[in-house]
């Protein structure tokens, strides 16, 4: 019997693919010698990776002293990047979590890519804050726990904590999701293995045996932690924006940061994942499974997010002209015609007019264009995090405390580096797990493969998959 032809819906499996086709394909990547593109991205990663633990061992060893930041504007490029990772690290949460319990189809090709980049963004945000403190070894003071302290404890009134709480919180559930994604597809690895590495797989599978009562048990598991993960996607950046809006500093005491904030990190983890992704698609050759229209859907998005952010700064430029209040309506003169000019600018153009691009269907649709924007959109998004902690430090009620803050080659080197370990963890990652989910990509096949939607669909799609497989099973 035919399967019904709907070419309204998008094509998101090309190349006439069977069940058997998408586990070689996706599989391969982790089986086979790595390719000369990805040795050298490896490569590069690792240069930067070693760069940062040389610039960390030289803070801990040297001080803070060798960072830029002075007594006005003491909280610089340190709090700037955990701020920009955090904001990273939330596309992967929401392309996972919000849009499985909406059932979007198109997050399939990118789910299991954005998690990974959501655990590995919060991991290098959650550095920043530590080495901050100068005395890594003394950080256990930010736990509330019994102790011999005497009256000293943590002070549960500072969003300082609250940070604390919200960000391990996050990255437990959004390790336990993306883990919980993983485990069929861990068990088809293992299942085409042998010797020690089918061993490890097999530890890794949990005894995945793929049951009805296993795969029962994980789609209950995947809509918990979906349920859990969707206010966390909203409340971890809140509380974030909550650093700056509880203190009464002009410039940052507002109400508009938890929004703002938070549309921010979707717009700036898009960009990434979008980065990431022509990456992977051309290293890996996945152009079949990441396909045109899921870089188009992720697109939209920024638009959306991006239109967003662009009312937000309006916004923001508007209150304090309507307030009245001259130290609110100075911070904000300062931000644009100060002496940081050139970072407001920069993250006006990267953050509010670079997306409009998008509204055309070719570019949104451009591989090229796609991954140059992603990388201005990212760039913005850090421009934006410079100009609300240095542009608001910089200028106090003192004149004779204003200071202009310049980087250390050290703070350079832990920045860049940090990129530089987000994609050495990632590259691992490409190795030893498939990086595009093939479960879920077998879930969607009939309704979503080029053989039975869209203008290549054939008139007896199920018929001719059925032939495409025993094929295949003969020639293996």
């Amino acid at each position: 019997m035919s399967q019904p032809v709907a070419p309204v819906r998008h094509v998101l499996i090309e190349g006439n693919k069977s069940y058997h086709q998408i586990s070689e394909d996706l599989c391969v990547p982790t089986e086979r010698a790595p390719s000369r593109e990805w040795i050298l991205a490896f490569s590069v990663a690792s240069a930067f990776t070693a760069l940062y633990v040389f610039a960390v061992v030289w803070t801990i060893w040297k001080g803070i002293g060798e960072w830029g930041a002075n007594r006005t504007i003491n909280w610089a490029w340190d709090i700037t990047n955990f701020v920009w990772w955090i904001g990273i690290g939330h596309a992967g949460t929401l392309i996972s979590a919000i849009l499985l319990l909406f059932r979007q189809r198109w997050r399939t090709g990118v789910n299991r890519a954005a998690e990974a980049m959501t655990i590995f963004a919060v991991v290098c945000a959650g550095q920043f804050p530590l080495i901050h403190m100068g005395r890594l070894w003394l950080a256990f003071f930010i736990f509330p726990f019994p102790n011999t302290r005497g009256p000293l404890w943590v002070n549960f009134n500072s969003p300082l904590l609250w940070d604390v709480f919200a960000i391990s919180t996050y990255f437990s559930v959004s390790l336990l999701f993306w883990y919980t994604g993983l485990v069929p597809d861990l068990a088809t690895v293992r299942d085409r293995a042998a010797g020690f590495r089918k061993k490890m797989y097999e530890i890794f599978s949990f005894g995945w045996t793929g049951s009805a009562k296993h795969w029962q048990r994980w789609e209950s598991l995947s809509l918990i932690l979906a349920g859990l993960s969707t206010p966390l996607v909203l409340s971890v950046h809140t509380i974030v924006s909550f650093d700056f809006a509880t203190s009464v500093i002009p410039g940052w005491h507002t109400t508009i940061f938890p929004p703002y904030f938070v549309a921010g990190a979707i717009f700036s983890g898009f960009a990434m994942v979008q980065t990431l992704m022509v990456i992977t698609r051309k290293v890996l050759k996945l152009e079949e499974y990441i396909t045109i229209n899921h870089i188009d859907s992720m697109n939209k998005v920024i638009v959306l997010t991006g239109t967003i952010v662009g009312v937000a700064y309006l916004t923001e430029l508007f209150i304090a002209w309507y307030s009245g209040y001259i130290y609110e309506q100075f911070a904000f003169y300062n931000r644009v015609f100060g002496v940081y000019w050139w970072s407001y600018f920069g993250m006006m153009f990267c953050n509010v007019i670079s997306p409009q691009l998008f509204w055309s269907r070719r570019i949104r649709r451009s591989i090229w264009w796609t991954f140059f924007l992603s990388i201005v959109v990212n760039i913005g998004m850090w421009f934006e995090r410079f100009v609300i902690i240095a542009t608001t430090l910089a200028r106090d009620y003192l004149p004779s405390s204003w200071s202009y803050y310049t980087p250390t080659w050290v703070e350079i080197s832990i920045f860049t580096g940090t990129i530089g370990l987000f994609f050495f963890l990632f590259m691992i990652f490409t190795r030893l797990a498939p990086v595009v989910a093939i479960a879920e990509v077998k879930a969607i096949l009939k309704v979503a493969g080029d053989q039975y939607i869209g203008p290549k669909a054939h008139k007896d799609a199920h018929h001719h998959a059925q032939q495409v497989a025993e094929k295949q099973e003969e020639e293996n």
